[in-house]
């Protein structure tokens, strides 16, 4: 299956990536990749930009070396309420949003704690993609998690950089298989990411190729297999689609 799309990246903007916003573009048009996500660390991560990077994205052109850009922010779930660090009116006018669990931002809980943490923020409209599920520092109930997503239009993250040997998160590629058979069971889709802090990583699926083909995950439920199926779920075509309008906003 070709991968036409990588939603989780990070520019010089997040504080600890390392390149410019058209360095990563071009590097996803040399990848061959149709869509690209920037989705900048919100605020209350250590070192990132503030509120006002994300109100002025609208002068950012959406398109670079005939990439399609979903600009958009990957936000910190700061409680175990699912409350996280952008206001509901900011949310709304990204393209994209990604909601994580770090741990500058949050303590671990309980299995249950964790849990609840996804599944609250699920219930914002705004929220697109639950962000590296996969990080057994923060131990979850993964039924209830996908019946989660799929009760709220919510698509869950295979996120590859979780499987790298270099990663910090814990026991990603066992926690991945389990998410992915659940997926499988209950028809969740999906999409894997590179979560890219650098340009060369961009593209970058290796280890969730490996794991996709050796579990025969359904291509059908992988939605970086066309960027009309990552549409119904992100804010740039739902806005539009609630405001009966085409186009480029």
């Amino acid at each position: 299956m070709e991968f036409l799309m990588d939603l989780h990246t990070h520019t010089l903007a997040s504080g600890h990536a390392y390149n410019t916003m058209r360095e990563m573009a071009q590097a996803a048009a040399n990848k061959g990749l149709k869509v690209l996500g920037i989705t900048e660390h919100a605020p209350n991560m250590p070192g990132t930009c503030q509120h006002f990077y994300f109100h002025n994205l609208k002068v950012v052109e959406r398109s670079m070396y005939g990439v399609e850009l979903l600009l958009g922010a990957e936000v910190n779930i700061l409680d175990y309420e699912g409350h996280v660090d952008l206001k509901d009116q900011e949310l709304a006018n990204l393209d994209i949003v990604i909601a994580s669990l770090h741990r500058p931002c949050i303590r671990s809980g309980s299995i249950e704690e964790n849990t609840q943490a996804y599944l609250k923020a699920m219930e914002n409209p705004y929220i697109n993609i639950i962000g590296h599920p996969d990080d057994g520092r923060y131990p979850v109930d993964y039924r209830a998690l996908v019946e989660g997503a799929k009760a709220h239009g919510v698509v869950l993250e295979l996120n590859n950089h979780s499987m790298d040997p270099l990663c910090m998160r814990a026991n990603a590629r066992e926690n991945d298989r389990e998410m992915l058979e659940l997926c499988r069971q209950y028809q969740q889709p999906i999409v894997v990411d590179s979560d890219a802090h650098a340009d060369t990583y961009v593209g970058e699926f290796v280890y969730a190729r490996e794991l996709l083909e050796e579990l025969s995950f359904p291509e059908e439920l992988i939605l970086n297999r066309s960027p009309q199926a990552i549409r119904p779920y992100v804010n740039k075509y739902k806005n539009q689609h609630n405001s009966g309008k085409g186009g480029q906003p």
